[in-house]
């Protein structure tokens, strides 16, 4: 009855309490960021909070739990207000995704807390495994989050961000196969190709960055 779904049934609660969070911070940094440097769009749309009702996209959640991927609503960025625009464009961009690698590294942090002041021994058995359940699913799901936008295709934030290290003259060659670039990230995303592109890059970069964390943590637990 729920074989369409992309997370196992008994998940979907911890599975929409980590979206929240992840889509709300990540969108957030962005209309932060965006503030500092003097554009007050975000702000002025109700976008500078960490309410999930303000940057949860319907149709972009839902499809999170169909396909494995979907996304929240942009947070609306004016350039005109950006005195050094490529530069301020770059960490509006990057805002997000390293949001996510923040909020990844605070997940496993706190359990190794829990880990190391056997707070979990105090706990039933139930509970123990629901909170495993729930921090393994926060800092897998942000750290995807992170790798996902650091993509190098229209719209993520990793296209964004190249687009601004670009010079002019490439800069205006990337814009006109804009459209082009998203198809084939639909393609890569949407076809048997992800096993041999997207899923790799996860696999490939969820390990890195967990290998990197644990380096960081150990030596304090």
């Amino acid at each position: 009855m729920v074989e369409f779904l992309a997370f196992d049934l008994e998940l979907i609660p911890y599975v929409v309490i980590v979206l929240a969070i992840a889509f709300s911070v990540h969108e957030f940094a962005h209309a932060y960021v965006a503030f500092k440097f003097g554009d007050p769009t975000a702000k002025n749309q109700g976008r500078l909070t960490l309410s999930p009702l303000k940057h949860l996209d319907p149709f972009g959640t839902i499809l999170i739990f169909i396909a494995g991927f979907g996304w929240a609503r942009p947070v609306p960025v004016n350039r005109f207000y950006f005195k050094k625009p490529r530069l301020a464009g770059i960490l509006v961009s990057a805002a997000g995704p390293l949001s996510n690698l923040l909020v990844a590294f605070i997940g496993l942090a706190l359990w190794y807390i829990l880990l190391s002041t056997g707070v979990l021994t105090g706990l039933s058995s139930g509970m123990a495994e629901s909170l495993e359940q729930f921090f393994n699913i926060l800092v897998g799901l942000n750290i995807t989050l992170f790798i996902f936008n650091l993509f190098p295709f229209p719209p993520l934030d990793g296209y964004r961000i190249i687009e601004d290290l670009a010079p002019s003259r490439i800069r205006a060659k990337m814009t006109q196969f804009e459209n082009y670039g998203i198809v084939v990230f639909l393609i890569l995303v949407l076809t048997p190709l992800d096993e041999y592109t997207i899923q790799p890059a996860f696999s490939y970069g969820t390990d890195a960055v967990l290998t990197v964390f644990q380096t960081i943590l150990t030596p304090f637990f």
